[in-house]
């Protein structure tokens, strides 16, 4: 097995989720690989009844926009101590577009931060680390949030 040259981390700008960055980042450094970073917007979750009606294109253009700005923010302050790579937005399943763009990028790891939820609330959330992990087309890290 050769150590990774290319790590994905899908981020959702929770605690779990800079701590996988924070790690990949790291461990890219040891190998001298290059960090790809990625939010997928999941704009069919936006249509939920349950939450008070339907956004309008508009406020998911506003999403859109400030999580391209989050993630580029992520980026820009990692990029003195590793390599990154693409800084990627992109709309759809999240399971579906991280396992998508992990092929489209070729990339030989994915570290991904792990809320840790356990029984009902992650039987009715579910968790896109685990379902990803299970259909990856490349080994999966999972980071739990720090302490």
């Amino acid at each position: 097995m050769k150590p990774p040259s290319s790590i994905l981390v899908p981020v959702d700008f929770s605690e779990p989720g800079e701590a996988a960055l924070d790690y990949a980042v790291a461990l890219a450094g040891r190998f001298g690989a290059k960090v790809h970073l990625l939010n997928v917007v999941d704009v069919q979750g936006f249509r939920f009844a349950d939450l008070g009606g339907v956004f309008t294109p508009d406020m998911v253009d506003t999403i859109i926009t400030g999580n391209q700005a989050a993630l580029e923010r992520l980026a820009n302050a990692r990029r003195a101590t590793g390599r990154m790579g693409e800084v990627l937005l992109r709309t759809g399943d999240p399971r579906d577009v991280i396992e998508r763009v992990a092929a489209e990028l070729g990339v030989d790891l994915i570290v991904m931060g792990a809320h840790g939820r356990r029984g009902v609330t992650c039987v009715m959330l579910g968790s896109v680390a685990d379902l990803v992990a299970r259909a990856s087309p490349c080994p999966v890290l999972m980071v739990r949030r720090p302490s």
